[in-house]
């Protein structure tokens, strides 16, 4: 085993067990759509059932997938979440906390209520749902195959965004918590074989971006030194190393999925 080192094998995922919150859409649409097509049996949760039947729907050609309407800010979401998890794995791989919410306002305006709400879903909650997993995980643990965290933070918790022309002040806040809380998580959990990452993407086409892309597409564009927005491939690879094999050292890291916009400006003509 140590001397093979095929891609096949290095990234294999076949027969592990994955949790994907808000996995109803968006990234975590992807993840999941990635998962299933590599062997993962998936669960996903997001609050609102339709939601969840429709993503149902569309992931259930692509492997044994389960959807759950469960609220990661609420402990009774978070437990009916676990029993669902035991009941149908009896133990849980990969952990991706994914859920998330933003809100954008100038500062003057913006209410203290959606500030305590978008933090409560990208930090409060991940950090609850990750403790309260931990059973599940440990049970999954091997020292050779560890089990996995990987959270979903944010290009915008390295750097402060620009192209949206309005403060998302809770959202880069709680993504830059998210990543140190990563950290913190990867120092404690590390002797459970468990491992935490962080990935922090750039512009993806989601329901968040909907907005940002109708208006300010170029703009996005012309930030990226790569000068395009992310593809589903490049959220679903990143998450497959991190799962893998060839992953399994890697623990306490923050990496970036966004073409080089956190860390180096691109040509924006619209600046000038």
């Amino acid at each position: 085993m140590a001397d093979n080192f095929q891609v096949a094998e290095l990234f294999s995922l076949q027969g592990k067990t994955a949790l994907v919150t808000g996995g109803s859409s968006g990234l975590g649409l992807m993840m999941a759509k990635g998962l299933l097509q590599n062997g993962v049996r998936v669960i996903i949760a997001s609050r609102r059932q339709e939601k969840c039947d429709e993503a149902l729907r569309e992931l259930s050609a692509y492997g044994e997938v389960f959807a759950l309407a469960a609220d990661m800010t609420k402990a009774e979401g978070r437990s009916r979440l676990t029993t669902f998890v035991t009941e149908k794995f009896g133990e849980l791989g990969i952990l991706i906390n994914n859920a998330g919410a933003n809100w954008g306002s100038t500062l003057e305006d913006f209410p203290d209520e959606a500030f305590a709400k978008v933090m409560d879903i990208n930090l409060n909650a991940v950090f609850s749902l990750s403790r309260d997993c931990i059973p599940l995980l440990t049970k999954a643990a091997a020292e050779e195959d560890p089990a996995r965290i990987i959270n979903i933070g944010s290009m915008d918790g390295i750097h402060v965004p620009i192209v949206s022309r309005v403060g998302t002040f809770a959202y880069v806040a709680s993504k830059a918590g998210l990543h140190q809380l990563t950290k913190a998580l990867a120092v404690e959990l590390a002797p459970k074989n468990i491992t935490v990452n962080a990935v922090a993407p750039g512009f993806f086409e989601s329901r968040m971006t909907d907005f940002v892309f109708e208006h300010y597409l170029k703009d996005i564009e012309d930030d990226c030194p790569l000068g395009r927005v992310g593809q589903p491939e490049e959220i679903v690879g990143i998450v497959a190393y991190l799962a893998s094999r060839a992953g399994a050292y890697t623990n306490g890291a923050v990496i970036p999925v966004d073409g080089g916009t956190c860390v180096s400006k691109g040509k924006r003509d619209w600046m000038e």
